[in-house]
Parts: structure tokens; C-alpha cells; sequence
């Protein structure tokens, strides 16, 4: 093993942890990858963060296949799809935070009712049709609710988010779930105002410009 992989495969224990410690996931629940070499590392199944070690993290090649002795996430196939088809993206973050969750129950995209909606990517929030969790139907709805975005509801399940890096990736997880949380207390008042879409190009923009989006 590289230096630079166990350097990533240790990213991938860190920023699992750090979701527990943030509040956007519980226990196992959540899953992350990162694209190494031809293929991607993947947190592997059931294994606690806290006593998750880097020789624990699956390496998978984009055909799906990985070591007989190791088992990868239950999710893996919309983490090796979602890289597969993405160019742009080299590191992909599920989680279950409770807003994001709420609104996905609901089957609820999120609108653009705060300009930080373009950090996402475009206009809004598509919440994918729902499916059963690891299956190749839920990650073809990820994979199309995800086109020209970077984060993404699951029906009745959680989120992703996506990036060109994990730190990327988990900047955008939390204003994911911010977002989600204050959509949620607007529905609380009544239906908010939403922004228009050229204003929220216009924001994309800007933020690109600033380094504040993967755009």
C-alpha cells in the first residue's frame, strides 16, 4: 500500500467520524468513497467508524469486483456508478441527516429558497424516485437525479453528495442538510419565495469565481 493511498483510505475514516460528530449521520448508516487509481475506495459494511482501520476500506474496480475477503458497502454500486459516469466528481458522501431525511420521506425536492442552493450545482435539489437501498434501480435514480448537480435527496432514505475532493464533498453534505433545515422551517410559516433561476446562476457563477463550488 502507498503512501498515498493509506493517506486516502485514513480521509475516508476521518471524514466518517466527522459525520457522526457533526450530526449528519448515525452509527453506520452513512457511506463514503473516494476514486483511487482505476477504480475507488469505498467504506466497507457494518465495521463502527471508531474502530474502522485504513486495511478495512474496500478497493474496487469499476466492474464491481474487489477482494473475496473484504465486504464494501451495502450502497457501493451508486458510489462505483455515480464516479463512473462523473469525470468530475472523485469523492461521493451518503448520509442519512434527519432535514434532508424529512423532506426525502416526503419525496420533496429542495427549491431555491436561499441563494446557497447553487452551491449545489443548479436550481434546486432533485430528490431520486425511491428504490431498495443497494440496488442498480436506486443508482440509476441517484445517478439521474445527480445530472448537472452535486448533491441529491434519496426518496424515503437520506442524501448524497459529491465532489472533486472529500473535503468538497463534506462542505457541501452539511449546506446540504443547512438548507434542508431551513426549508423545513419555512414550510412551518407558510410557502416561501423562491429565488429565480437566473439569480441563482448568476450565484453559481460567483461562487465558482470565489472557489466556493466545484462548478
Amino acid at each position: 500500500m502507498t503512501a498515498d493511498e493509506r493517506d486516502k483510505r485514513q480521509a475516508i475514516i476521518d471524514a466518517c467520524r466527522r459525520m457522526n460528530a457533526l450530526g449528519i449521520n448515525q452509527g453506520t448508516s452513512g457511506n463514503i468513497s473516494l476514486r483511487h487509481e482505476d477504480g475507488l475506495l469505498v467504506t466497507p459494511t457494518s465495521v463502527p467508524y471508531d474502530a474502522m482501520t485504513p486495511d478495512q476500506i474496500v478497493y474496487m474496480a469499476m466492474d464491481g469486483s474487489h477482494a473475496t475477503s473484504q465486504k464494501p458497502s451495502s450502497e457501493w454500486r451508486f458510489h462505483r456508478d455515480i464516479l463512473k459516469s462523473r469525470d468530475d466528481v472523485n469523492a461521493v458522501v451518503h448520509a442519512h441527516p434527519t432535514y434532508c431525511t424529512i423532506l426525502a420521506i416526503m419525496g420533496m425536492d429542495i427549491p431555491p429558497v436561499h441563494y446557497m442552493i447553487a452551491a449545489a450545482g443548479g436550481d434546486s435539489i432533485r430528490c431520486a424516485p425511491y428504490a431498495t437501498f443497494g440496488t442498480a434501480e436506486l443508482s440509476d435514480h441517484a445517478v439521474r437525479a445527480l445530472e448537472g448537480r452535486l448533491a441529491c435527496l434519496l426518496d424515503h432514505h437520506g442524501m448524497i453528495a459529491v465532489g472533486r475532493s472529500l473535503d468538497k464533498a463534506m462542505w457541501l453534505a452539511v449546506e446540504v442538510e443547512t438548507l434542508a433545515r431551513q426549508y423545513h422551517g419555512c414550510l412551518q410559516i407558510g410557502k416561501p419565495p423562491l429565488l429565480s433561476s437566473d439569480e441563482i446562476e448568476r450565484v453559481r457563477q460567483r461562487m465558482a469565481g470565489y472557489g466556493m463550488s466545484d462548478g
